[in-house]
Parts: structure tokens; sequence; C-alpha cells
């Protein structure tokens, strides 16, 4: 069996703080809202919090543009609150993995306050200046969320790098006293109690822009080596790198058992299997669903006893998959527990974004209620460039970061129990239907499907550690796979769509078998799934 680690025994639960729980009113999810919810967490039973950037921040792009990695932005509480949080939730056996932003930082942070006041300031080189002209950027390299990536500074005659927001400077990691700085405060907040960290888009590190470099550059696993001694091998910590161009050659050095980088990454293959080949996420495309079987199958395989997968649907960046790749209308229910059923039987450590285990969907707002840097962007440059409104929206209402930024549907009362006055986003209009409060006293609720499947996790170790074979590869409906270790197999059967559908397993898998969890109450007939059914059995021999 391979090694023991407690974060691939664990469940992962993503709070996004600002659409959690508001404890003050001001309409904003805080820190002490995500405490006075902690039981329920542990009621659902998840091991630890991936908490989405708490740290001081203008706000530019969400909190991915910190300004005091040492201090929570007072719209979320204070440093006192936070150290609460981690005890509260130690209390409850969960840990607090925050998410660092590592490859830029905030225009306001005191770096680069200096860092442009001259090129001869101490600060000047911690992040990526180039001499220019204005008008003409060093190169072409564009930024993620649209323009060019190089901004013009004409008190100092030169261009700094910013892949993000104008507001969000990259920083130079071949200055190792920046890399000193990151690992003093990573250390600080070691000595806090955190229980890991999430790195975002920590495969941008390495950039060279010169040579139009952004991920995967030539040092950066000499870098997250170099992080990893100086910091997380003090402690058994969760580690996870967001590596959008991770390939699973490249997630096993990550994510070597050695230890020496990372726990484990997020690779995002299977997100773009619903967009058009070579554009971007906004360029709609069906899904290929024997692909998605074939990717999600690959990384389970080539990842076997050399890496870790995560294992995820969603995000605070992704849309809500029951409104994505399931049914968010007549099937919701069924759909959401049939995806749960699929992602939580694989290997790897499932990760459950807020709101997910309640089956919560997408929204359709007009346009001026949307609040996300990056929709508002897209929506500009493509109407300006003639773009139908109506299909500009299309993209928006599929694939916008703000489907999952929505507050939190804890109850029927106003709000949606978020929040006691106006929040900062609009709450999705179905909350009444669709709440915590509706759920989790019902043993036939999401909510409850998905406990269910984290107890089965800590009951059984063929969950985390058996071995993966897919099943029927080339059925164009059914998603079927197990799972074996040590004369236990587990079969996961799943319905990816809303007929009913017929199939045949190998003979030695007709056996007998139990059932440990299903989303329709009564047997089907032998070789049949109805629309959006999911079946776990166990044998043992």
């Amino acid at each position: 069996m391979q090694q023991q680690k407690w974060w691939k025994e664990t469940v992962v639960y993503q709070i996004y703080p600002r659409s959690f729980q508001d404890s003050d009113g001001d309409g904003i999810g805080d820190l002490p809202g995500i405490i006075s919810r902690l039981d329920y967490l542990a009621e659902l039973g998840i091991g630890a919090i991936w908490l989405s950037p708490v740290c001081k921040s203008p706000q530019d792009d969400n909190g991915y543009d910190i300004s005091d990695y040492r201090d929570i932005d007072p719209m979320f509480g204070t440093l006192a609150d936070m150290e609460r949080l981690i005890r509260e939730a130690g209390r409850r056996g969960i840990r607090i993995v925050m998410d660092l932003v590592l490859n830029h930082s905030s225009d306001e942070h005191p770096w680069f306050v200096e860092a442009k006041k001259s090129r001869d300031n101490p600060y000047h080189d911690y992040y990526v200046w180039r001499d220019g002209e204005p008008g003409s950027p060093p190169n072409g390299l564009g930024s993620i969320f649209g323009g060019s990536a190089w901004q013009w500074m004409p008190e100092l005659g030169q261009y700094y790098l910013h892949l993000f927001s104008v507001k969000q400077p990259d920083l130079n990691w071949e200055n190792p006293r920046v890399r000193e700085e990151i690992y003093d405060m990573i250390n600080w907040w070691i000595d806090k109690g955190v229980g890991g960290f999430r790195l975002d888009v920590i495969d941008l590190i390495a950039k060279e822009p010169d040579r139009m470099i952004t991920g995967n550059g030539p040092k950066l696993h000499d870098y997250i080596r170099e992080l990893s001694e100086k910091t997380f091998g003090r402690a058994d910590l969760l580690t996870v790198g967001e590596t959008w161009g991770a390939t699973p050659e490249i997630a096993k050095l990550y994510s070597n058992p050695d230890g020496s980088e990372l726990s484990m990454v997020f690779q995002f293959e299977h997100i773009g299997l619903d967009e058009k080949e070579g554009w971007s996420k906004w360029d709609l495309a069906p899904l290929d669903f024997l692909k998605l079987k074939a990717v999600l199958s690959k990384w389970q395989t080539e990842l076997k006893g050399e890496a870790w997968n995560s294992l995820f649907w969603n995000n605070h960046d992704l849309p809500r998959i029951v409104s994505r790749w399931g049914n968010d209308g007549a099937y919701r229910v069924r759909s959401a527990k049939m995806l749960a059923t699929l992602l939580h039987g694989m290997q790897g450590t499932p990760y459950v974004y807020q709101g997910e285990e309640l089956g919560m969907t997408n929204v359709r707002y007009p346009i001026e209620d949307y609040r996300d840097i990056e929709l508002l962007h897209l929506y500009k440059e493509r109407t300006e460039r003639g773009y139908p409104h109506e299909e500009v929206m299309a993209s928006i209402y599929a694939k916008g970061r703000d489907n999952a930024r929505t507050p939190m549907q804890w109850d029927a009362s106003p709000q949606a129990g978020f929040t006691a006055g106006e929040p900062w986003i609009k709450v999705n209009p179905n909350f009444a239907e669709i709440n915590a409060d509706a759920q989790r006293g019902d043993p036939d609720s999401i909510f409850s499907h998905y406990r269910q499947l984290i107890a089965l996790r800590k009951a059984h170790k063929v969950f985390v550690y058996g071995d993966y074979e897919l099943l029927l590869p080339e059925h164009r409906d059914v998603f079927a796979y197990t799972r074996k270790l040590d004369g236990e197999t587990l079969l996961v059967l799943c319905n990816f769509y809303g007929a009913d559908v017929s199939f045949e397993l190998p003979e030695a898998l007709t056996g007998d078998m139990r059932l440990l969890i299903a989303n329709y109450a009564d047997e089907p007939q032998r070789g049949t799934l109805r629309p959006y059914e999911a079946r776990m059995y166990l044998a043992q021999s």
C-alpha cells in the first residue's frame, strides 16, 4: 500500500470567505461567521478547510492581490479572529489550509510602494521591470485578464510585469531576498498552527518573460524544492499547487512521495473539455464524455504510486457542477449525487466547494449585478469587438466565476441566512428551495449523500489507497470503474445522462456485492441504470 498520510485520507472543504457567512451585517462574509458554522462542517465530516485569501488586500481581485501577508483584511476580521478560527477548527478535528498568492502582490504592498520610487530602491528588484518607451511594451505578453501584461511607469521609464490585473505586479523570484521574505512569512503562519497551504498559480513563479515563458519555467522545481525545504518540511502539512499547465509527468515532480515539493496539485485538464479546442473557456462546446472518462482515468492510473491527485468539480473560479455537467432542473438532486459519487470513489483527496454539498446552481443576472473583474473585462472586450450581447451573456451564464461566488444558502429567511444586511453580490433566487436548513435533517438530501460518502471514505481504505481500473471505456453514457485493495473491490456505476441506459459488466463483477450507497432507493433491473443513477458496491474476497 502507498505511504499513508492524513491529507490523503481526509476531505477538504473550500470556503470563499466573502460569501460564506456574514456576522456583522455589512453584507460580506467574515471569519467570525465561519467560526459560527464550524459545527455544520464537523457534521458534514470534513477534515480540512481551504480558506480562500483573507490577508489584507485592496480587493482588486477578491483578495488575490495581497498588500500584507501577515495581517487579515478588516472586511474579514482581525488576526485574533484568524487565530481563534485555527483553534476552534482544531477542537473539531479540522485543519485550516490558507490560500497564498506568491506569484504577485498588490501594487499597494509596501514592497511595491518602495519599488516604484526609484530604480536604486532596495525593493525595486522585488518585481519584474524592463526598460522601454511609452506605447511600446517589451514584448507581446498578454495579461490573463486582457490587454498587455506590461504597465508603463513614466516616472521610472520602465514597464513592470503583471500577468493578472495591473494592480497585481509579479514578484521577482530570481531575487533571493524575495524568496527569503516569503519563507519567513510562511514559517510565521506555520507557527500559528495552520494545517497547510494552497498555492495560487504556483506554476508561474519561474516565468522568463523575455523568452515569453510564463508557466513551467526552467527554474520552477528548483524554487519549489527550496520553498519546501525552508518551510513545509518543518511540519506535516497539506500543500497543494494550482497548476493549470501540469501534465502527469510534471505532477510527479510536484507531488513526489519523497516530500521534496508539494503534497498534490490541482490539474485542470478535465476542466477544459467543454470549450472549443484552442480557444478560451468562454467559447463553449459540448462536453466530450468519452474524453472526460479518458482524462480522469489517465490521471488515476499515471500517478499511481508516484504522485497524488486532487479531486474536484468546483472551486471559486468555476461554475457550479450541477449546472455545468449535471441537470439543475428536474434531476438536480439525482445528478448532484451522481457527480459526487463519481468523484469521491476515485483515488485522491476530494475537495468540496461551499454549497456543492447542497446542489447549489449557477445564476443568470443582468450584467450590472455581476462583480467579478475577469467576467466584466470579458463583457467589455467582447461587446466592443462586436460580439452580440446575448452571445456574451450565454458564455457568462455558463462559465462566469460569480456562479460560484453567490452567498451560501443557509435557510429560507431573507438573504438565505447569509447576512442581516445587503449582500455584496445578490443571493441566488432559488435559496428558498435549496438551502442547508432544509437538507440537514433529510436522509435523502444531497447534504446527507455527501456526508455518507465522506464517512465511507473514513471507513474503507480501498477508497483512499485502492488501485483504479476504468470499465466500459467506450460506453457513451456510463462511467464505471473499480478500486481494489487487499481483497476488497469497490465498484462505482454512474449514468452521466438523463435517460435509461443498459450496460454489461465483466462476469467477475456480477457476483455477490454489497450496496454501499445509491441515489435511488430501490434496485434497478440488472444491467440498467436510470437517469443520473449512481451506485457503489463493495465485495470482499
